[in-house]
């Protein structure tokens, strides 16, 4: 669902003054149209093509850029590139638009957008499939769905490709999370990235051409340039089972929430995936559950307990995947509210801690539920054996002593007067979930490696890149020595010469 500036007369001063910001840069666009090729394109407010291509599917992530350049080539994001690099002009790079934290793929300079990179090139022999960055992942799953194989993936429809891959889901995050524990996905899925560099050369970045750069695009974000398209392995992809198990009455959460616990600590079948929420949607308290198996029925015993724990609804039924991701409405239902999402880095799911995340959730944070339209929690287990799969080093996680789930706080608001309540109500959540594993025992969890997809945009940088800096400053050096990535939005790695200390 796309979210319009409507009605377009009645602007803040924030925005005033970004619009006023944005005309410098005008003759940095003309520049960049005067250059590119047809049928690339720079487009400019008021045309409904800016739009389209700038906003973002949270409209707390959008900033008024001078233009939007729509690249077709991957010479012409080269020569964009040059131009903006030369002139230090800021500039964004968006693909799906679905960051949901400010100045990430926003701009009040030249906006980047790769929606025209929407190839897919399937090769049955090797099994393999090469993409557009551009691409939404709905679209690439329909486009395998005839040779029965697919990727690693969002859950829900609308998420591009490129911020979902290199925001670490080519590094830890298993892509579609009900894969999360079948033969490794995502680990070692990505086999080559298509990187325009910010000199403009075009290089086909794979661990035998260049395995340090390979390394450093496995969670390092846009810092070494504009990747255009991705190669990865595709893997079978038969019947599935699984769909959304709604629980109301509060009398059953101790039920639910024991056994997710359960779910946690003991299924070991690689197949087999949970994603549990405490929801609040305008007051109204659930817990909800995704659930899937990877086949067209799980054995016996595995969801028993929820799906006889007195469900208000259950969308659970065995299907074809393209149905599945399609019947996870999230995104379309929150499209046009202002969101943040927060990560917390969880190394387990005790009952104890479960406990206090549903605490959390319809208890203790009355103010930020009152302001919020929807905040949720969400918790979903990794099988210990995830890290094990990958053969190559990756920037994210800098360390991988321990697995830390990606866990996330999410909350969704329509209005921007709330906007730093909310946070600071996230970020008190978090720092109590943070508290109560370290109380566990798990004293890492402060400085352990913050997801980058679930990270606000003020997130520490040592929580992103960690022990990985130096090597990644070097690689930045000999990648971008003039630092033309550090002029858009994103974590940026840092020159070498700034000292780790001070980050």
């Amino acid at each position: 669902m796309l979210m319009r500036h409507a009605p377009r007369v009645a602007i803040s001063s924030a925005l005033i003054q970004q619009v006023a910001g944005a005309a410098g840069y005008g003759h940095i666009c003309a520049q960049i149209k005067a250059s590119v090729t047809v049928p690339s394109a720079v487009y400019y407010p008021g045309d409904e093509n800016f739009y389209k291509l700038s906003e973002h599917w949270a409209p707390s992530s959008n900033e008024m850029p001078a233009c939007v350049v729509q690249p077709h080539t991957t010479g012409d994001v080269g020569k964009t590139l040059q131009i903006v690099g030369k002139s230090r002009t800021p500039f964004s790079v968006m693909s799906g638009g679905h960051a949901t934290t400010p100045f990430l793929s926003s701009t009040t300079g030249v906006h980047i957008s790769t929606a025209a990179f929407t190839s897919i090139e399937y090769d049955e022999a090797t099994k393999r499939v090469t993409f557009g960055a551009g691409l939404k992942v709905e679209d690439l799953y329909a486009a395998l769905h005839p040779y029965g194989v697919n990727v690693p993936g969002a859950r829900v429809t609308g998420i591009g490709m490129g911020g979902f891959v290199l925001g670490g889901e080519a590094a830890v995050k298993p892509g579609y999370s009900w894969h999360t524990n079948q033969v490794g996905l995502a680990f070692d899925s990505v086999e080559a990235f298509e990187l325009v560099k910010p000199s403009g050369e075009v290089a086909d970045v794979t661990h035998q051409s260049d395995p340090e750069l390979f390394f450093a695009l496995k969670g390092g974000g846009n810092n070494f340039g504009i990747v255009t398209r991705f190669k990865m392995r595709t893997f079978p992809q038969g019947l599935v089972w699984g769909g959304l198990i709604t629980f109301a009455d509060p009398n059953v959460f101790p039920t639910v929430t024991a056994a997710v616990a359960e779910f946690a600590a003991r299924t070991t079948d690689p197949k087999a995936g949970l994603m549990s929420s405490a929801t609040v949607v305008q007051g109204k308290h659930t817990i909800e559950l995704f659930v899937f198996y990877d086949g067209p029925e799980p054995p016996a015993g595995i969801f028993d307990k929820f799906m006889n724990a007195g469900p208000t609804s259950n969308t659970v039924t065995q299907q074809n995947f393209l149905t599945l991701t399609d019947s996870f409405k999230l995104t379309e239902e929150l499209a046009g509210m202002r969101a943040h999402i927060l990560g917390v880095s969880v190394p387990a799911y005790s009952l104890n801690f479960l406990e206090v995340v549903n605490e959390e959730a319809f208890n203790e944070n009355p103010e930020l539920v009152n302001k919020s339209h929807t905040f949720m929690l969400l918790s979903e287990p990794f099988l210990p054996s995830i890290l094990s799969h990958n053969k190559h080093e990756t920037a994210y996680p800098f360390t991988r002593g321990v697995v830390y789930t990606p866990f996330a706080i999410v909350a969704a608001w329509t209005d921007p007067a709330y906007d730093n309540d909310i946070k600071k109500g996230m970020e008190k959540i978090r720092d109590k979930l943070e508290a109560t594993l370290v109380d566990e025992g798990y004293a890492g969890v402060p400085t352990s490696p913050l997801y980058p997809n679930y990270a606000l945009w003020d997130g520490p940088l040592h929580r992103i890149y960690g022990t990985n800096l130096p090597r990644l400053q070097a690689v930045k050096q000999r990648v971008d020595p003039e630092d033309v990535m550090g002029l858009a939005g994103g974590f940026k790695i840092p020159p070498a010469s700034v000292v780790r200390d001070e980050l």
